[in-house]
């Protein structure tokens, strides 16, 4: 498992996520630039939190028993996907669709489960 690796392509991807969501609602101005960058901080340390304190576990204890990574994804992923999205639902509903807690649910969401994938495949991609 390539860890670092898959944290900084979820961090990128949450980034674009995140604020092409708050951009297409608010609009761009030059001034979100430097925003932007910064936010790069906040969003890696929440993506490194639940891609470390959700993802991995399942990869690390389910490895002891001699599963590849595909039989993983295809035994865990599912249950992870509908917990996540129920999860993510009810944050967004809680919060009164604000616009801001849209972005942090729909891009942790997607990323999450971009991160799944992304690991399913790296074994595949050695061989």
């Amino acid at each position: 498992m390539n860890v670092p690796l898959n944290l900084a392509k979820s961090s990128m991807l949450a980034l674009i996520i995140f604020w092409t969501i708050i951009c297409s609602k608010e609009g761009f101005d030059t001034d979100l630039v430097l925003l932007i960058l910064l936010s790069f901080i906040p969003i890696f340390l929440v993506v490194a939190i639940v891609i470390l304190g959700s993802i991995c576990p399942i990869y690390w204890i389910t490895k002891k028993e001699d599963y590849n990574n595909l039989q993983i994804f295809k035994t865990y992923y599912p249950y992870y996907a509908i917990i996540a999205f129920i999860c993510c639902l009810i944050g967004i509903i809680i919060n009164d669709l604000d616009i801001y807690f849209v972005a942090f649910f729909v891009s942790a969401f997607i990323t999450s489960n971009q991160s799944w994938v992304w690991f399913a495949n790296e074994e595949q991609s050695k061989t």
